[in-house]
């Protein structure tokens, strides 16, 4: 199938200046915004379980883990001179449950079905067994049959609270150095695993206490049962479970949560992560920076497309994986992806679109499992939410966005700094060298292309594989990736629901109005 993209909204149709209105409208692109004194971006697995830790071990009152998936076997600080030593994170949480009868430590997981579960070697019961009775672990199984819940949350206290792409797996922990071989990156079994790149934000003051209210309404959802607010933990002056040796990225800043929500029970559907990427992409100026596990979603393939197309339109760089690790996965999410790769670099009349995958130094694919969006050194974005259909309107997700005025340049600093940190580590070339480029030649594609600053063996284009019928087919109705309850299992309708999405019209996605939809909670 040829995908051209036709039928998208143009972004000169009525997109207003970078500096006319906010990007981060409440009821339309978030839920809320809130301010956050300290906000830091933890750039990969070992990174977000130490501070996961540390934040841990100061828990006085509460913690609430919400998640995709979640193993009691994970070592927070694997060794490298064993990688069986340390604490596993069932101990850990036993530990802090025994010493502190008062902390309330809460867990819920999605109810993962058959075949996805089919990997696990372990199931809710050992997991229980794992904790022990006095940790609270639950499962949640009320979507929407086929829908996940893909939110990935870890509160403390109500005061702190984390939110990203990782779960608290045994495969998740790896350093920015990507190593070819590293021993702490070891599964239970034994067997390594690959080189994995994920991205966490973690927030405090009413931003952090904006995530613990989700995380208490999605447990009681789940469970039938209302958890009350943190009461003096929360709102103690001395107590301060941020991690001690983390230093913030950004100060005093203002951060919306987007998410996803399908509709259920007579609850409207939640569209605000879609709305945002949408509203983003059709106003950036300068660049469009994106890191994603997937891209299968035409409507934002519309979207940069429409970009691509204007003369004076702005940068646009991508960085996944050259391939996915399971079966499936290269069968249906990296077979959409072709057609739309294809469009996209067909819709690059001007040379302005990079799309990349990171390798190790020897050349070992990195598995990209982040979803990050830099935008103009306006927009910084971080979460769950991955730029496929499902994601957008079938799936829970949530994500952390803050929009940097023009005349804060400390913070437009502070974004520019963490692009250029992420890009730089995919392409092997310390950071400073790599901003020194940028600054120089005055574009990030003139950075990318110099092979002696950036080696094509780090970070190689992404080109589009021949496709047989069978990933035709896949292709044409996105077979594994609904876009919500009206396509789930009519894929035949899916092609006509994505047309009308990547126009603006969300109305497939929500049943009532999207005033009334997306400012539900």
């Amino acid at each position: 199938m040829r995908v051209d993209f036709a039928g998208g909204q143009g972004v000169s149709e009525g997109r207003q200046p970078a500096s006319a209105q906010t990007w981060l409208q409440p009821g339309l692109t978030c839920w809320r915004r809130e301010r956050a004194g300290r906000v830091a971006v933890l750039h990969d697995g070992a990174a977000y379980f130490a501070a996961a830790r540390a934040a841990l071990l100061r828990a006085r009152e509460s913690i609430t883990l919400i998640g995709w998936s979640f193993d009691p076997r994970v070592r927070l600080l694997p060794a490298a001179s064993d990688p069986e030593a340390g604490q596993t994170l069932a101990e850990l949480l036993r530990a802090l449950k025994a010493e502190r009868p008062d902390l309330a430590i809460r867990i819920l997981i999605w109810d993962m079905p058959w075949p996805i579960s089919a990997g696990n070697d372990h199931t809710p019961q050992t997991v229980r067994e794992s904790l022990g009775p006095e940790i609270d672990f639950r499962i949640d199984g009320t979507l929407p049959f086929g829908a996940c819940q893909h939110q990935k949350l870890l509160v403390i206290d109500d005061a702190i609270a984390f939110c990203g792409g990782s779960d608290f797996e045994v495969n998740r922990w790896d350093t920015p150095a990507h190593r070819d071989r590293d021993p702490r990156r070891r599964l239970p079994s034994g067997e390594d695993y690959p080189p994995r790149h994920d991205v966490m934000m973690l927030v405090d003051g009413p931003a952090a206490g904006a995530l613990a209210e989700l995380a208490r309404e999605r447990w009681r959802r789940a469970t039938g049962e209302s958890i009350a607010p943190d009461g003096t933990a929360a709102a103690d002056p001395e107590h301060d479970p941020w991690p001690e040796t983390l230093a913030p990225h950004l100060t005093d800043a203002t951060v919306a949560v987007s998410r996803t929500d399908p509709p259920l029970a007579g609850r409207p559907a939640v569209t605000e992560s879609a709305a945002l990427y949408l509203a983003s992409i059709r106003g950036a100026q300068r660049f469009i920076y994106l890191e994603n596990q997937y891209l299968t979603s035409p409507v934002v393939a519309r979207a940069l497309a429409d970009r691509l197309r204007e003369p004076e339109g702005p940068e646009i760089v991508i960085v996944l994986s050259e391939r996915s690790p399971s079966g499936f996965d290269r069968l249906t999410m990296d077979g959409a992806r072709r057609g739309l790769i294809a469009g996209l670099r067909r819709a690059d009349r001007h040379g302005r679109l990079r799309i990349v995958a990171p390798h190790t130094q020897k050349g070992r694919t990195i598995l990209v499992h982040s979803k990050v969006a830099i935008i103009d050194e306006r927009l910084l974005r971080v979460g769950s939410t991955n730029l496929n259909n499902r994601s957008f309107g079938y799936d829970t997700e949530c994500d952390l966005a803050l929009e940097v005025p023009a005349d804060d340049i400390q913070g437009r600093a502070a974004l520019r700094r963490l692009l250029y940190g992420l890009l730089a580590h995919h392409g092997g070339c310390p950071p400073e060298v790599f901003a020194k480029a940028v600054e120089a030649r005055g574009s990030l594609r003139a950075a990318l292309d110099d092979s002696g600053l950036m080696p094509g063996s780090r970070l190689c284009p992404i080109v589009p594989s021949r496709r047989g019928p069978v990933a035709r087919l896949v292709e044409a109705f996105h077979l594994g990736d609904p876009a919500s309850l009206a396509d789930a299992w009519r894929p035949w309708r899916r092609r006509a629901v994505l047309r009308r999405a990547g126009s603006g019209d969300l109305s497939e996605f929500e049943p009532a109005s999207q005033g009334e939809a997306l400012g539900a909670s």
